[in-house]
């Protein structure tokens, strides 16, 4: 069992960060475009509401990057080092952050609740038995926590209100 808070920060120690909560779920993601923009064969993302993520240092940079969805997403950057701290997709824009697990001081605190977009992850990549993996999305509603469907539920009024002001 996790104990929060539990913080993380880019590799220069400007961009300081604490969760205060539990994430509302963990994505280890394995779609092309997560591949291209981590480096790497997945990206891993804890989903937690904006609003439980204490900043600690300097503010990190926003930059537009281009998505899957063609909606667009917004990394948050270290300004000195350039180390990409967390994400706001469109879909739920600044309500909820998607914080790269890897940025965490113990990323292990934080291990995947779901695979997702495995029909593109690399052949070579061998998921281990006991974490659900599915080839696209899913349905929240079977994966995530009462508590968690519970947490969204307060958040959904902030989201429907950012999704009207980019659907204008």
């Amino acid at each position: 069992m996790n104990t929060f808070p539990i913080e993380g920060g880019c590799d220069c120690k400007a961009v300081r960060y604490r969760l205060e909560s539990a994430p509302l779920f963990v994505h280890c993601c394995h779609c092309y475009w997560c591949q291209r923009e981590s480096g790497a064969s997945f990206a891993l993302n804890a989903m937690i509401e904006a609003d439980r993520v204490t900043n600690l240092g300097v503010e990190p940079e926003m930059i537009d990057t281009p998505s899957a969805s063609g909606l667009g997403q917004k990394i948050a950057r270290c300004p000195k080092c350039w180390v990409a701290v967390w994400s706001h997709y469109a879909g739920s824009g600044p309500v909820v952050k998607f914080v790269r697990v890897g940025t965490l001081d113990n990323p292990n605190q934080l291990p995947p609740d779901i695979h997702i977009f495995t029909a593109s992850k690399q052949a070579w990549v061998q998921l281990g038995a006991g974490v659900p993996a599915v080839p696209d999305y899913y349905d929240r509603e079977q994966y995530w926590s009462a508590d968690s469907l519970a947490r969204r539920q307060k958040i959904l009024p902030a989201i429907e209100a950012y999704q009207d002001t980019i659907n204008r």
